[in-house]
């Protein structure tokens, strides 16, 4: 043993704080300090933190039955493909674990299905600011060289685009490109929306020239923006989509969905995953999805929105020497600053509440979609108290 390198792989640049339990919207420290977490775990604990109704049904599948494999049919698995199929355009699904492996699958499928269609079209296009995971295939189609950088050979088969550049999005795509993947809101990217008009464009260039829309809803997706996924803003369905954070409200799940013509060659043994689709995770993404698509959840998702963008808007204009603007939609919102994000994220961890930074100097703000109004508006003052403190 190396007593000088830490048992825990140093990946991550940890703050030095340690939780013991959450409640609701907030995270309590191990001495006792309560925290307002506008994390939600990178929108993944979409229910905030021990959801009674989560907890519930893990417990009683816990006590049931945790893992069979895929060598046999699960019950809950198939309820909870019933529920996604049910409320979007797919017609199929998968059970991943992760965002990653979704982006692997989704890869995969787009590859598998011009393979048999027996047209020499392998060509991805992504595009700058991206984030898809961090496994080869998928920093490969990221593209950045702080991911890249290292790890090389990288998959080929991917070109990179610059971000809302519809000219170049235009001039790249022809009748040669497999597929366009691209998250509606970029996340790490710095909360970076598509118009739904570009979005529109894009769904009409990929109709006109074959190639599939694979939109990666990972952190955007399950009623983050106040729609169950982002693209229904535009009106708009995918071919593939990734998902995954919020669809377990913290139980590690993720999903590829997709329409029969772009699954049609994933047959008997093209795919698989030993813990994709267990009882136990399956369990808890369908009490989620039931509790999603309950009537009046999304409206309010909505409606705390847009007091919370509101709110933003107006202490942006009380601190302009710390913030430029206010980006996102719904609950998935982003501040982007002026000082350096990072100072702001220390500064809001000073005053009990947790951010997120990302790309473009960029603070996330990714509440639970329970957050109440009055802790927002507690989160507000946080943030306020966060800014006076490096004016």
């Amino acid at each position: 043993m190396n007593a000088s390198f830490p048992p825990v792989l140093p990946t991550y640049n940890r703050t030095p704080l340690r939780f013991a339990h959450g409640q609701g919207s907030w995270l309590i420290a191990e001495d006792g300090t309560r925290y307002l977490d506008f994390t939600s775990g990178i929108a993944v604990n979409a229910l905030g933190h021990a959801h009674p109704a989560l907890v519930a049904a893990l417990t009683e599948q816990a006590q049931a039955l945790w893992h069979v494999s895929n060598l046999y049919e699960i019950p809950v698995q198939e309820k909870l493909a019933e529920a996604l199929v049910a409320h979007t355009f797919a017609d199929t699904v998968f059970f991943t674990n992760s965002g990653t492996e979704a982006a692997e699958l989704a890869i995969k499928m787009v590859r598998k299905y011009w393979h048999d269609q027996g047209t020499p079209r392998d060509t991805i296009l992504t595009f700058e600011g991206a984030f898809h995971g961090r496994s080869t295939g998928a920093i490969a189609a990221a593209g950045a060289e702080k991911m890249t950088k290292g790890f090389g050979p990288l998959m080929p088969g991917f070109k990179t685009l610059p971000w809302g550049d519809l000219d170049a999005l235009r001039a790249a795509l022809d009748d040669t490109v497999a597929a366009v993947m691209i998250e509606p809101i970029q996340g790490e990217g710095g909360i970076r929306p598509l118009p739904d008009a570009d979005l529109k464009a894009l769904r009409a260039l990929c109709d006109q020239t074959g190639a599939l829309l694979v939109l990666d809803e990972v952190q955007c997706g399950m009623g983050r923006t106040g729609r169950l996924f982002a693209h229904e803003w535009a009106g708009i369905t995918p071919d593939i989509m990734m998902v995954a954070k919020g669809i377990g409200g913290g139980f590690p799940l993720g999903a590829v969905l997709a329409t029969a013509r772009a699954a049609s060659g994933m047959g008997v043994g093209t795919h698989g995953s030993t813990y994709g689709g267990n009882p136990l995770a399956c369990a808890v993404g369908l009490k989620l999805v039931e509790i999603i698509t309950s009537d009046g959840f999304l409206d309010t998702v909505r409606r705390k929105g847009a007091l919370l963008r509101q709110k933003l808007e107006g202490l942006v204009a009380s601190h302009p020497d710390i913030f430029e603007e206010v980006r996102g939609t719904g609950l998935m919102l982003g501040l982007k600053c002026t000082c350096p994000n990072t100072d702001l994220v220390r500064a809001a961890q000073d005053a009990h509440l947790l951010t997120v930074p990302a790309a473009d100097n960029v603070i996330r703000l990714l509440p639970p979609l329970t957050i109440s109004e009055d802790e927002i508006t507690e989160a507000l003052r946080r943030l306020d108290q966060a800014a006076s403190t490096l004016s």
